[in-house]
């Protein structure tokens, strides 16, 4: 059970009846590294080098995949959006079975590292959906012929397009069809049109895709991903990228010169060497109130996220765990409380669930960042 107060102006709070929950020091600083280390806080990046630091930034929320880079570049949406219609990043399936915007160049052979497992299990959902193989071909025949030649396509279009070429779309099977196209490299989404990324060929969206061998991508996915993510563990990478362990540690071997460890009750944790002097810079901005989208990195890009969400608190962000996380308040590194915008025009506000008895400094900070948000 919640009860509401209104505090201050612009902002409408809700406490959850249950304590206050107490961070061990030592995983609060490992998620203050993280704001660091992802640039949160204490850089300044374009929108393409924000999603060059993180490697993939999760977008199966397109608009909050879109804050979490533009509140990391300190850009307008527009910016990111702008991106998009450059070329520079693009949004498909290149791990885990769901959507991550990435650079251009690095969605070809990341699709191909991580999206064996993920295939594999769709091949296996396909009878549930009375389709086949032969629905595949026919879905990746229709496609190249719909785009071949610059074709830019919305979700709707290119289904229609599916229906004049004799398939079943409905019950899932048009989404299913079209990840299945995009977990294989044949598609993805680039450019908008009215708000909508449309869908483009990756051949010809990406004409120049880096071409790492095998050996090189496992380094070079295990070095980024504790580069933009470090504090972080072998568990931690295994379960961004879907890899097997066997194949993580392969990649974490080949990167270790270039990395830092740190010990924490006997857990080995992997990070840039350069993020502990850069969060001395900047503790006072990381220890600052934050508002971060949903589906941010700082919480989805690790299995064990306890050091930023608070096990009691885990189940309050993703409510049922049905896969949808709400946005979070985060203080000194740790969530305490979500939040969601409420009203529209000069009526918008924020609304805030907090899970513990929140500080007047976080209070008054709210309705200000929320205001402040891109």
């Amino acid at each position: 059970m919640t009860s509401s107060v209104v505090r201050g102006v612009g902002a409408v709070w809700h406490r959850r009846a249950m304590p206050t929950t107490t961070v061990p020091d030592a995983q609060r600083e490992i998620s203050l590294l993280r704001l660091v280390a992802q640039g949160v806080v204490g850089r300044r990046e374009t929108p393409r080098e924000v999603v060059a630091r993180l490697t993939a930034v999760q977008a199966q929320d397109e608009a909050g995949a879109q804050l979490s880079i533009a509140l990391r570049a300190g850009v307008p949406r527009s910016a990111v959006v702008a991106e998009y219609d450059a070329g520079t990043v693009v949004r498909s399936w290149t791990q885990r079975g769901t959507l991550h915007a990435v650079l251009a160049e690095d969605l070809p052979w990341m699709a191909e590292l991580m999206n064996v497992r993920p295939m594999a299990a769709q091949a296996k959902r396909r009878p549930q959906l009375d389709l086949d193989a032969s629905h595949v071909a026919r879905a990746n025949d229709a496609t190249v012929a719909a785009l071949r030649g610059g074709g830019r396509l919305a979700r709707a279009e290119l289904m229609a397009a599916w229906a004049d070429a004799g398939l079943e779309t409905s019950g899932g099977r048009g989404y299913h069809l079209l990840s299945t196209l995009g977990h294989a490299g044949l598609v993805c989404f680039g450019p908008t049109r009215d708000g909508e990324q449309l869908i483009v060929l990756v051949e010809e969206w990406v004409p120049a895709p880096r071409t790492p061998t095998r050996e090189e991508a496992l380094r070079e996915l295990a070095l980024r991903y504790f580069l933009g993510h470090g504090p972080a563990t072998v568990p931690d990478l295994v379960r961004w990228t879907g890899l097997t362990a066997k194949d993580a540690r392969a990649g974490l071997a080949l990167a270790l010169d270039k990395l830092a460890t740190l010990e924490v009750d006997g857990v080995t944790y992997y990070l840039d060497r350069t993020i502990p002097a850069l969060l001395e810079k900047h503790r006072a901005a990381a220890e600052a109130t934050l508002l971060l989208p949903g589906f941010d990195e700082m919480v989805l890009g690790y299995a064990d996220r306890t050091a930023t969400v608070p096990a009691p608190y885990a189940d309050l962000i993703v409510p049922g765990r049905n896969g949808v996380f709400r946005h979070t308040v985060v203080d000194r590194g740790v969530v305490v409380g979500a939040w969601r915008a409420v009203g529209s025009g000069r009526n918008r506000r924020v609304e805030v669930e907090a899970f513990e008895d929140l500080t007047p400094a976080v209070t008054e900070a709210v309705p200000a960042l929320f205001a402040a948000l891109p």
